[in-house]
This record gives structure tokens, C-alpha cells and sequence, in this order.
């Protein structure tokens, strides 16, 4: 059943306005969250949409994300935020989506087709004999053309200042001129509000109303999950085949038998197996047993990016090689068995070079303190051990490389909400600051961090100094400031945080601006 053009124009209109009177000179907290409950209510009441498990797992991860922001507000659940809004779009309106790579791009499509949309639905509004289909057909004969119109003046104003410059006159007087035209009528009308609510529009418009267009739906169907045995053409050739023949020319040109590509795996495998032998032997016997702990004799900061760069290329190799090898017909090879147990034993290998990144970070850690990067060089390393179980299941499972992604994609997603409820600039803070006599403190780093770390580093002024560190040459490569500097400038941080405070209203409330005003006793 078709939901009737008028619901979904008039839903779209009170979301614009809902939009502008929330966001407007307001940061994203409690705003958001009653943004998102009327965009699912109004989708949930539309008929074209299925409520499926998808519609109600995404509208119940997009609610977490939402909670999380006004919970914890960091940057991180912003993200969250606005990737499962994404998410939930572009299943809902696409029900045969499987991954949500093709979620995303069909919700992106979705956005970019609003206008197209909103002047389709126009055509199909009605009142009484009267119809708008008339007046709204020739629009779509200057649509594209004023598009296009628009694009070339905003390169034509780049590339020209004295254009650029008449420009931004001429949209300047034209504001001038609402307000004066219409400023007795609405006091608080302004072009840069006008504006943001034709924008709030087009945004609601984009998050309710269906794209017509199953182009990324039958995309994504032609690619399956499992691996099909099937006798290929003389002339038929795949993406890995082009590339291959690209770099090695004549040796690939003639196509390989079975059998010559089985030798070829087993020599290969059996040499990146021994080449990240010999990498894994040094680390053991220089690392996990011990002798990284001298300080004098390890370069904590060359040692982790060294070992996360080694990390990024053996776990991209082994993705390449092995999605290659095992891209078709060797998956069903009567003899591929040592073939396989090579390939699962560079994958024991990799994962021996991941916690060899973890035993560098965590020294690194211990030494020198959290921060986002050390965090995030944990993170990766948890996201490469999941990739390799996934290659591992799509190897004994005789997956495709669609699946892999597929899989992955998912996990990634349900990190990103898992990693978005902890509050990681206040475990940086205070983690750092108890370990202050132990560690080498970067007050710099500390004062960096978030609003909500200022009542932790108030309560620990006596703390905020910066330890002099020096390199494996006992070169001082970080010269510390007085501890006034540092009181200074938490004093400056603390005077601007007020000031933003007090100019929000009750739509900008988050958890953490609260605790912090609290604190400090702001209303």
C-alpha cells in the first residue's frame, strides 16, 4: 500500500521546522534525540516501508547512539550517531540490502535525490479537483540547469576573487532584504535562518521519502556469499586476473591450470610463512621475553609505529594473497590441504605479530601515558584479529569476498557503538593523572581534551606539570612549562566553557556539560 504524497510533504515540512527550531545555535544533545524519535515514528506510519528485523534492529541501534550522545557527547558518538542515522535509512528504505557498505551508498543517494523526490511527490498532491502536477511539471526542466548553474558560480567565485567578492555582496543584500521586508512581521527571521530551515527540510525530505531506484539493490545482488564451482570460458576473465597480468605480463598471460596454480600457492605461502618466521623469532626473543623493557635500549615510539606499519602491510598482504589464491576453483582442489594449512598457519603467524603490537603499546603506555593514537593502535589491532577470523571462516566456509565484507562491516558497526559508551577523554585524564609520578605527563595533551575533563584536572591542579622526555640519544625532545603556564591556561579553558554554557538552552543539555557546570557551580 502506497502512503498517500501528503503525509510524507506535510511530515517533511514540520520536520524542517521541528529541525530549525532545535539546531539552531544549539550543540547536538538532547535535540537530537527528539529529532530522531520523530523521524522513526513517521517512517514507522508509512506504508512503504516494511517493519522488518532491520527497521527495528537499525531504529534501535540509531536510539543507543542517540543516548550516547547526550550521555557521554564526544566526538566518537557523534559519528555513531550520524552513521547509524545513515544505516537506518538505507535499510529501511531498501529492504533487500544486505551490507551496509550498499546501505550507506543507497542512503547517500537517497540524500542527493531529495529535491527530485519532494517535486515527484508535489506532482502527486491533490485538493479536490485542483491539481498540482501543472505547476509543478516544468520545474524539472530549470532544476538540473539552475544545479548546474550553482556548482559552476561557486568555481567561478573560487577562482575569481573580484567575482567571488561581488557574489557574497549580492547574497548579503539579499538578506538584507528579508530582514527588512519581513523582520516586523517575525522578529527573529533572518536569511541565515531561512536558510537553515530550507536545509532542515531537504535533510527530513532525504530521510523520509523513498528514491524510487533499485540500481545499488541489483548491484549488490549479482554478488553471492558462498563459492560455486563453475567451469569458466576461454575468454573470460576476472577483476584479480587483469591485475595480475597487468604487473607480470607474460608469465600470467597464458591461463594456469589448476594444478600450476596449487605449486604456485604452496611456494608462496611456504616463503611468507618463513620470511614472517624469522620476524615473529625477534620479536619473541626481544620483546615477550623481556629484553624491550630496558628503556636505554628501545625507541618506544619508532618500535609501535614500526610494528603497526608491519602489521597493516602482513595483514593487507595476507588479505590480498589469500583472497587471490582462494578466489575460485582451488576452494574445491582435491589436494588443496597443505595448501590450506600453510595459509592457516601465516594467519597464526599474523596474529602472533598482533600481540607483539599490543605488548609495544601497552610498554608504551606504561611509560609514557594514554592517548587517543595509543588507544586507537589497540583498537586496529582488535579489528585485525577479527579480520583474520573472518578470513579464516571464509576459507573453511568457502565464502566470497562479498561475505568477508559483509561480515566486517557489521562487527565494525557494533564496535563503533560498543567503543562510543566509554568515556575515553575522561579515562585519559584520569588514568594519566594517578599515574603522574610514574609516567612522562603531557599537560599540553591533558588541557586538549574535552570539556568534561575539567573538573578532574581541577581537581588535580598540583599534578598539571609536563615531565621532560628525552629520546634513546638523551636528546629532550619536549621542553615542559612553569606550572603557572599550565594553571593559566586551565583557568582560560574553564572561563570559555562557562561562557559557551550560558548561551545554550535546555536542547543543547548533555550529561557531561551538566556534571562539569555542576561542578563549578554554573546555571
Amino acid at each position: 500500500m502506497k502512503t498517500k504524497s501528503g503525509y510524507l510533504l506535510l511530515s517533511t515540512l514540520i520536520g524542517g521546522l521541528l529541525f530549525s527550531s532545535t539546531f539552531w545555535m544549539e550543540r547536538m544533545a538532547v535535540n537530537s534525540l527528539l529529532y530522531s524519535i520523530f523521524i522513526i515514528i513517521i517512517t514507522f506510519f508509512n506504508n512503504e516501508v516494511t517493519k522488518s528485523a532491520k527497521f527495528k534492529v537499525y531504529a534501535a541501534a540509531h536510539l543507543l547512539a542517540v543516548i550516547l550522545v547526550i550521555v557521554n557527547n564526544s566526538s566518537l558518538t557523534l559519528v555513531a550517531y550520524y552513521i547509524s542515522l545513515i544505516l537506518f535509512i538505507g535499510y529501511v528504505h531498501y529492504q533487500t540490502i544486505r551490507s551496509i557498505y550498499a546501505a550507506f551508498l543507497a542512503a547517500i543517494l537517497q540524500f542527493i535525490t531529495t529535491p527530485i523526490s519532494l517535486i515527484k511527490r508535489l506532482s502527486e498532491v491533490s485538493i479536490g479537483n485542483f491539481n498540482l502536477k501543472p505547476i509543478i511539471s516544468p520545474i524539472k526542466f530549470i532544476l538540473l540547469p539552475l544545479f548546474i548553474l550553482f556548482v559552476f558560480t561557486m568555481i567561478y567565485s573560487g577562482a575569481n576573487h573580484v567575482f567571488g567578492h561581488y557574489l557574497e555582496v549580492t547574497f548579503t543584500s539579499i538578506g538584507t532584504f528579508l530582514n527588512n521586508t519581513f523582520g516586523f512581521i517575525f522578529q527573529n527571521l533572518s536569511f541565515g535562518r531561512f536558510m537553515h530551515f530550507c536545509f532542515g527540510t531537504l535533510v527530513t525530505g532525504g530521510l523520509l521519502i523513498t528514491f524510487y531506484n533499485k540500481g545499488v539493490e541489483k548491484v549488490e545482488s549479482y554478488f553471492g556469499e558462498s563459492f560455486l564451482r563453475k567451469r569458466k570460458n576461454k575468454g573470460e576473465s576476472s577483476v584479480c586476473n587483469e591485475v595480475v597480468k597487468t604487473f607480470f605480463g607474460q608469465i600470467v598471460n597464458k591461463k594456469m591450470a589448476l594444478k600450476t596454480e596449487y605449486i604456485i600457492a604452496i611456494i608462496s605461502f611456504s616463503a611468507l610463512n618463513l620470511l614472517l618466521l624469522c620476524l615473529n623469532g625477534i620479536d619473541i626473543w626481544w620483546l615477550w621475553l623481556g629484553k624491550g623493557k630496558n628503556v636505554a635500549e628501545t625507541n618506544y615510539s619508532s618500535d609501535l609505529h614500526d610494528g603497526t606499519n608491519a602489521l597493516i602491510f602482513s595483514i593487507v598482504l595476507a588479505m590480498a594473497v589469500i583472497l587471490y589464491f582462494f578466489r575460485g576453483n582451488l576452494n574445491f582442489y582435491y589436494k588443496n590441504k597443505t595448501l590450506k594449512t600453510l595459509a592457516f598457519a601465516w594467519m597464526i603467524q599474523n596474529f602472533i605479530l598482533i600481540i607483539s603490537v599490543f605488548i609495544r603499546d601497552g610498554y608504551y603506555i606504561e611509560f609514557y601515558g594514554l592517548t587517543h593514537n595509543r588507544i586507537g593502535v589497540l583498537v586496529f589491532a582488535l579489528l585485525c584479529i577479527i579480520g583474520l577470523a573472518t578470513v579464516y571462516l571464509k576459507l573453511v566456509k568457502q565464502k566470497t569476498l562479498f561475505y568477508l565484507f559483509k561480515v566486517n562491516g557489521n562487527i565494525w558497526f557494533a564496535l563503533l557503538l560498543a567503543f562510543s559508551i566509554v568515556n575515553w577523554d575522561v579515562l585519559i585524564a584520569k588514568y594519566n593523572l594517578s599515574q603522574s609520578d610514574r609516567i612522562s605527563l603531557d599537560a599540553d595533551y591533558l588541557l586538549s581534551l574535552s570539556d568534561k575533563t575539567l573538573p578532574i584536572l581541577d581537581k588535580n591542579r598540583a599534578r598539571l606539570h609536563f615531565t621532560e622526555g628525552t629520546d634513546t640519544s638523551n636528546r629532550t625532545y619536549a621542553s615542559p612549562e612553569t606550572p603557572a603556564f599550565y594553571q593559566q591556561q586551565l583557568d582560560q579553558r574553564i572561563g570559555f566553557f562557562k561562557e559557551r554554557y550560558q548561551k545554550v538552552s535546555w536542547l543543547s543539555w548533555n550529561l557531561q556539560d551538566w556534571k562539569t557546570a555542576e561542578y563549578f557551580n554554573i546555571k
